[in-house]
């Protein structure tokens, strides 16, 4: 169906995109854990197919403006993005898919329990008082170049990154979330990669990823509408991206983790009461 915005929209959505693009980039999480209960919230009458290539488009963009700061930045990990995108592409087109055939009820549900599940591992993460130690089992093969800044070297797991891609790809792409809220946590937990890398190699692999998931969802017919609504968005994303960045460096993030979390949590709650 077509939906007609307002004036209000036109104002309210590219500050929206701003602030939950700066939001994801600073945490590290991308936006769409954010922006797609917004979006239910409000558009009640869509469905969770628009909502998610809503958000898609928007997180295609946060990562797009990020990426480009970050390759200058010499920040990015191009061969685990690499590795992992082998998995995820075609999983982002699965679960574009999947995400046609669920019902609202049923998506709001499964939104509700992604975010507290989501909010449990950001309020863990705010507990962390030093980054975790890198492999120190095998030789490092991985080395990136900060171009102001420190040298790293560490190890990556191929076989256990190339189990993490497809899960990453399909709760992106299902969701409209991008795949931060799996990708950031496996990076550092699971592949022990350094946090100033993690962060810059999750956002080049959401353009990938959300790529694969929007011309799956265009092809398939899914996206006919809310093209208006994600470029406002957008707009705003693109900017929102770059005040993320910029304020990396300049925040407590274990307040903002926690406020987050908070959030996500009394978010997560609302969605399972309205699935239900």
């Amino acid at each position: 169906m077509s939906y007609e915005l307002t004036i209000l929209h036109l104002v309210m959505l590219p500050l929206v995109g701003a602030a939950v693009a700066a939001l994801g980039t600073l945490v590290g999480l991308g936006g769409g854990f954010v922006l797609v209960p917004l979006l239910l919230f409000m558009f009640p009458d869509e469905s969770p197919a628009v909502i998610s290539s809503i958000s898609l488009t928007v997180v295609f963009l946060n990562a797009v403006s990020a990426t480009v700061t970050n390759y200058r930045e010499h920040r990015i990990d191009f061969k685990t993005a690499g590795l992992l995108a082998v998995g995820g592409i075609p999983a982002a087109a699965i679960g574009a898919i999947a995400a046609s055939r669920v019902t609202r009820d049923s998506f709001e549900i499964y939104m509700g329990i992604l975010l507290i599940l989501g909010a449990v591992y950001v309020l863990w993460r705010s507990t962390r008082a030093i980054e975790l130690q890198g492999d120190v089992e095998h030789a490092p093969n991985r080395e990136i170049r900060e171009r102001m800044g420190r040298t790293y070297r560490f190890y990556v797991n191929t076989v256990m990154a190339g189990g993490i891609s497809p899960v990453s790809g399909y709760i992106s792409s299902f969701f409209g979330i991008g795949g931060g809220v799996v990708n950031v946590p496996a990076m550092t937990f699971l592949l022990r990669m350094p946090p100033r890398v993690v962060a810059p190699t999750a956002m080049l692999l959401l353009v990938v990823t959300s790529s694969s998931s929007l011309i799956t969802r265009i092809a398939t017919g899914q996206f006919q509408d809310g093209w208006l609504r994600a470029a406002l968005l957008g707009a705003g994303a693109l900017v929102g991206a770059q005040i993320g960045i910029y304020l990396r460096s300049r925040v407590d993030h274990r307040v903002v983790l926690v406020i987050l979390a908070a959030s996500m949590i009394l978010v997560g709650g609302r969605q399972l009461i309205v699935g239900i």
